[in-house]
Parts: structure tokens; C-alpha cells; sequence
């Protein structure tokens, strides 16, 4: 944190100051141009399935490219994690911080999610979000964060010694092995950085640490996606709730989540192509 100062200001400190900010990645080349599509496309949609994600546990789910799929709060405040992989690669995974860089701290209608290297594509569109009313409030916080990685049993280890094994990354963890038959060692490997759903957070004003708040999610409220290739989703109901107190522990009320998952007529989307992995020549400069 830089709170803390050991070395002296330079003599010509005004001129290493103060320079205006330029955007890393400028994201007009990657605006989602099909949004006013996707959204007449939403009045067609049909259900084909329910899956409900117990708290403090997690499941998996998959979406077929032209499907869109839905999270959302059924009985009570709560925040979930997101892991999104190409359902028939899971090496090609969500790459929050690649989508962060691109978009910003919290993701909603029309953002992307991207995938990791070397695939680098739009794996989701956010394509409808009932908490986009909320915006940044006074403390800078926000919805659906791309900015925190996933309660943890390493951190919780870390900070308090107690072994605690109902954390995002755990339920992430678990789920892959029980549901998708993937090997320990290799789920743990390839669970990765979330989409924190519904979760308020930011950063405080004074140390910039990771912050978050009592989430404003309420029954009925959904964050929706659609599918741009085919994919494999893992969602763990954080054992923190809503967040507004803690997270990894028991003590917090928890409630489960519903992931939706819906259909269309193809003819709605025939303008529509998936997304292609990058076609950088991956030489790296080497001939």
C-alpha cells in the first residue's frame, strides 16, 4: 500500500506529477455491435433448464453457443462466483483480469468476458442486468466485479490459521471433480479469477484496499449472458451472503442461487456467427 513514505520528494516534483490519464485499451474496436439484436432477440426466448446452486456450494452447468443463461437471487441476498471455460477446452478459461483491463472494475450490458491466452475471445456478452441502476455510489463501489479473485482456503489460512474448506475456490474446486469427473490436482489448477455476481465492492479512497458491501441484490434480480461459443459454467454461492459482513465463514446467512439456462429459434440469430480465438501467429518474435 503507499501509505507509507521513506524517501524524500524530488526537487522537481511538480514536473513528474500530475500528467493526464490515458486509457490502456481503448475498447471501441471490441463494442458489442449485435446488443440491439441479442436484446429483440430476448422476447423469443424460451427456458430449458433450472439448475440451483445450494449455499456455500457450487455446481456446474453448460450453454450452447446461441443460448443465453441467467443468475439469479431466488430467496435472499446473495453473491455468486463465476468460472466460465470452452466447454470442449477447459485451458481456455475467463481472463478477469485481461476483461478488467478492457472494460473496467465491474462488468454489465454489453461488456464481454474474454478468455486467457493464447484464445483471447469473448467466451459471454452481458446482455441484460436488473442492478445496472446502481451504478458507482459515493465510495466508488459497484456490481459484478471483476476485481477480487475468489474467497480461498490459502488466504483464510493465511490471515486467520483455521482450515476452511467452503470457499468460492474450494466449491469451484469441488464441483469440476464431483460433477465433470475432472481430476483434483487439475480442477484446483484450472479454477480461476471470478465474475463476482451481484457483489458490491470497490476501493477505499485512503489505501485503495479491496472493499466490499452489503450487496443490493434482491429475489428476482438476474444477470444475463449470452453464449458466444459453447460453455462449461461453475457458480459457488459465496459463504459470505451478501457480503455486507464477511466472507468464508459460516456465520453469515446464506441463500442459494438459480442459473437459467434459454433457448431461441436459430433464425433469430442468423447474423450471428461464435467467436474466433485470437489469430495472432504466436512467434513471439522468435524466427
Amino acid at each position: 500500500m503507499k501509505i507509507k513514505k521513506f524517501s524524500e520528494k524530488p526537487s522537481d516534483l511538480k514536473d513528474r506529477i500530475g500528467a493526464k490519464p490515458i486509457v490502456c485499451y481503448p475498447n471501441t474496436h471490441i463494442e458489442e455491435k449485435n446488443l440491439s439484436i441479442l436484446h429483440s432477440v430476448r422476447d423469443h426466448l424460451v427456458k430449458k433448464e433450472e439448475i440451483i446452486i445450494p449455499p456455500r456450494d457450487a455446481k456446474t452447468f453448460e450453454v450452447k453457443f446461441g443460448e443465453f443463461f441467467r443468475i439469479e437471487s431466488v430467496e435472499g441476498p446473495q453473491v455468486g462466483d463465476l468460472n466460465l471455460f470452452n466447454l470442449n477446452n477447459l485451458e481456455e478459461k475467463f481472463y478477469s483480469g485481461k476483461t478488467r483491463a478492457l472494460y473496467g472494475t465491474h462488468l454489465s450490458v454489453g461488456d464481454k468476458m474474454f478468455s486467457s491466452f493464447p484464445y483471447l475471445r469473448s467466451l459471454a456478452t452481458i446482455t441484460w442486468d436488473t442492478l445496472d441502476w446502481y451504478d458507482y455510489d459515493k465510495d466508488g463501489g459497484s456490481v459484478h466485479d471483476v476485481i477480487g479473485t475468489r474467497c480461498d482456503p490459502y488466504t483464510s489460512k493465511l490471515l486467520t490459521d483455521n482450515d476452511y474448506h467452503y470457499c468460492c475456490h474450494s466449491n469451484l474446486t469441488r464441483a469440476l471433480v464431483k460433477e465433470k469427473n475432472v481430476q483434483l490436482d487439475h480442477a484446483e489448477k484450472i479454477v480461476h479469477d471470478v465474475l463476482n455476481v451481484f457483489m458490491l465492492t470497490g476501493f477505499t479512497n485512503d489505501t485503495k484496499q479491496y472493499f466490499m458491501k452489503a450487496s443490493p441484490v434482491r429475489p428476482g434480480d438476474y444477470l444475463e449472458f449470452f453464449a458466444e461459443t459453447d460453455l462449461l459454467g461453475a457458480l459457488s454461492a459465496c459463504p459470505g451472503g451478501d457480503c455486507g459482513s464477511e466472507h468464508s465463514s459460516d456465520v453469515a446467512k446464506c441463500y442459494p442461487l438459480k442459473v437459467s439456462i434459454w433457448t431461441v429459434d436459430s433464425k433469430y440469430l442468423n447474423d450471428i456467427k461464435p467467436s474466433a480465438t485470437s489469430n495472432y501467429n504466436r512467434n513471439h518474435g522468435i524466427d
